[in-house]
């Protein structure tokens, strides 16, 4: 008799397929792993069955120590400096000069624009990056435990909430206003004179909020999120190093680099102003 051919459970192709995309979502998905980062700053988080509630920017010493995880997280700081500089009387100058250069090469005026941007903003990474390199090569004349690459992956996740406070230090005041525009868009969806939801008369209010406002919520939340940032450095280097006085010796650099980035965020946003 010929053998009856079994086909795999349900539950088994569930978690065959579970395999395959768990490693996807949280290590190439770009988008997947940037909210990643965020997500582990705030206290719940989900499990397959439950939501469950842990202690604040706790999972933000979990970041798996990668070659590639600290220049992910500097990645986020720089594209969101270069979006504020990229506004500025200063990046104008420069972006004429590198349109000029290529356009010498023979590019069209579209191409070499485009380039040029992509040149600023891959120069600004690059500029984060290796200030954040600095810090960490200051810090091992300090201490020897690893090396300079381990250690830059090492204090990677204290960088996390310098992220986010850019983040929303430099889009808040859009947010606050230009994200009205949803009342009205979401009942023309299609600009075709409808009106779905009866908001599609409605306009940006922009008293709801003062300019004062605007300015202060943003500084606030730089000035908290490089606090919280120098907390997770320090806690990881307790950690890593033991003794005390090591520990607090090694923190001096990174706090050079905490307010380093503070300043660049405070004059990105003083000339947003």
């Amino acid at each position: 008799m010929r053998a009856r051919r079994r086909h795999p459970q349900p539950a088994r192709l569930r978690r065959r397929a579970r395999s395959r995309v768990e490693p996807w979502t949280q290590r190439a998905d770009a988008f997947s792993v940037y909210f990643g980062l965020f997500a582990r700053l705030a206290p719940p988080h989900w499990t397959r069955r439950e939501l469950l509630v842990r202690r604040p920017f706790s999972a933000a010493a979990e970041l798996p120590i990668l070659p590639a995880v600290a220049l992910l997280v500097c990645t986020a700081i720089g594209t969101t400096s270069f979006d504020g500089f990229s506004i500025h009387s200063q990046w104008t100058g420069i972006a004429q000069m590198l349109q000029d250069a290529l356009e010498g090469l023979g590019l069209s005026i579209r191409t070499a624009l485009r380039w040029a941007f992509t040149i600023g903003l891959v120069a600004v990474v690059l500029v984060v990056y290796g200030f954040y390199r600095l810090g960490i090569a200051g810090l091992r004349t300090v201490t020897h435990e690893g090396s300079s690459g381990e250690l830059a992956g090492t204090f990677a996740h204290s960088l996390i909430p310098i992220a986010l406070a850019y983040v929303i230090a430099h889009y808040f005041g859009l947010l606050a206003y230009q994200g009205q525009a949803l009342y009205y868009l979401a009942s023309d969806r299609l600009g075709d004179g409808s009106d779905l939801f009866g908001t599609a008369n409605a306009a940006i209010d922009y008293t709801w909020v003062s300019a004062t406002a605007v300015w202060y919520v943003p500084v606030v939340t730089l000035v908290v999120g490089h606090a919280i940032a120098l907390a997770l450095a320090h806690d990881r280097a307790l950690a890593l190093f033991g003794a005390t006085m090591t520990a607090v010796r090694s923190q001096y650099w990174m706090l050079a680099v905490m307010v380093g980035f503070t300043c660049l965020a405070l004059w990105l946003l003083s000339e947003q102003s």
